[in-house]
């Protein structure tokens, strides 16, 4: 990171913008930024840099969303969660740079084929009740949350497909999401400090990415109801797969 080129910066400031986007607009969108990040700096270390660029991203979501969230669904998921941060926690304790990296492509891949999967199959699905994904969903995209977004900080579209199968509207579904990563992210900061992948240096680099996260939160504020969603899920999922798979070839 002490040698990281203008380029590298100017892409990181891109993709922390991208993720104050996300978090007021499109949630799951950060898949993009967490690729450039991946790609920019070591695979491993990325993940460190980007925890605290979420958690600023968090707050500000929680801000505007704040009174939209629906707490029920939250207390359900929120103990599968800890079992996923734990196992991904057990897996960067041994994985290097190598490892994190091939898994974070194939996060990123198996998560634009699920969304994909889900654009797909959407029109067929009768919605549920707000909240009442049952108790086995909710545990199963839970423990897969979690470990997703310990490892890769790729926790968004698991818990997109998940909230949106629950019947959540456009502002339940930013408020409960706001929260959720917001309590989250949070709760991954000591493991993350406890595996060296935060530390004074990474937090001097998040000082200046983090400037660029509220106008992006600002931006995606004014966009979220004139945004074409379906046109821009394209967009991310496209470059979703090219961010994947360069993680994987590279």
């Amino acid at each position: 990171m002490d040698t990281t080129p203008i380029w590298a910066l100017a892409a990181l400031a891109a993709a922390a913008t991208l993720v104050g986007f996300s978090k007021t607009a499109v949630s799951g969108a950060n898949t993009v930024s967490l690729a450039v990040f991946a790609a920019v700096l070591p695979a491993r270390e990325s993940t460190g840099v980007l925890l605290p660029v979420l958690l600023v991203g968090d707050v500000l979501a929680v801000l505007t969303y704040r009174r939209h969230a629906h707490w029920p669904t939250l207390w359900r998921l929120f103990p599968a969660v800890a079992v996923g941060v734990v196992a991904g926690t057990v897996f960067m304790t041994w994985a290097d740079d190598a490892a994190v990296r091939l898994s974070i492509g194939a996060i990123l891949l198996l998560m634009a084929g699920v969304t994909m999967w889900r654009r797909r199959t959407a029109a067929e699905e009768k919605p549920e009740v707000v909240g009442r994904g049952g108790r086995t969903k909710a545990r199963s995209y839970g423990v897969l949350g979690g470990f997703t977004t310990m490892v890769a900080n790729a926790g968004g579209p698991v818990m997109s497909l998940y909230l949106l199968s629950a019947g959540f509207r456009k502002l339940g579904f930013l408020g409960t999401s706001a929260w959720f990563f917001l309590i989250v992210n949070a709760s991954k900061v000591p493991f993350s400090v406890g595996l060296g992948l935060i530390d004074g240096r990474s937090l001097l680099l998040d000082a200046g990415l983090a400037l660029f996260v509220i106008p992006g939160a600002l931006i995606g504020r004014a966009c979220v109801n004139r945004i074409d969603q379906r046109r821009f899920e394209r967009l991310v999922i496209g470059a979703t797969v090219l961010g994947g798979l360069q993680l994987l070839l590279g």
